[in-house]
């Protein structure tokens, strides 16, 4: 088979009914909508209208509820974490927060603080200062022979 050999499947492509080109085509005056009535007007949509009986989206039960006040954290790997300071993007000499993982580029912006889990091995002795961290991620770091200080009442959940 070659380019110019390809061509659409048999009976996947038509020509377009163009409408209201006069009777001999069929499709004249009225252009098939019939006569008068909203649906033979122009710029009409009556989407979601099921002819008088009640609507699918007013029949299905509603559920759940969005919380507006929740926070949205910047979530990291231990994984990640230990892969930045392998390719000396972090310094774990020194304390790693918030703002050195920002400047790094491992986190693109903060929102309403960073959070870390426990994904991943973290081998390096690191001290890290952020606003949220599951337990196991608190386990992984001390084990490692680091510290992890989380630095509002959210904590560890």
């Amino acid at each position: 088979m070659k380019l110019n050999e390809l061509r659409p499947a048999d009976g996947s492509t038509f020509n377009k009914k163009r409408v209201g080109r006069g009777p001999g085509s069929g499709k004249g005056k009225t252009a098939g909508r019939g006569i008068k009535g909203q649906k033979s007007r122009s710029g009409v949509a009556i989407n979601g209208y099921e002819g008088g009986q009640m609507p699918i989206y007013q029949r299905l039960p509603k559920r759940g509820f969005n919380k507006p006040n929740r926070k949205k954290f910047a979530v990291i790997n231990l994984g990640l974490i230990q892969k930045f300071i392998d390719a000396k993007k972090l310094d774990a000499k020194g304390t790693i927060d918030e703002d050195a993982l920002v400047a790094s580029g491992l986190v693109r912006r903060k929102l309403d603080g960073v959070r870390i889990l426990a994904k991943g091995e973290l081998t390096a002795k690191v001290a890290l200062s952020v606003t949220g961290a599951s337990k196991s991620a608190i386990e992984a770091v001390e084990k490692a022979g680091g510290s992890l200080s989380v630095t509002t009442a959210q904590a560890a959940e």
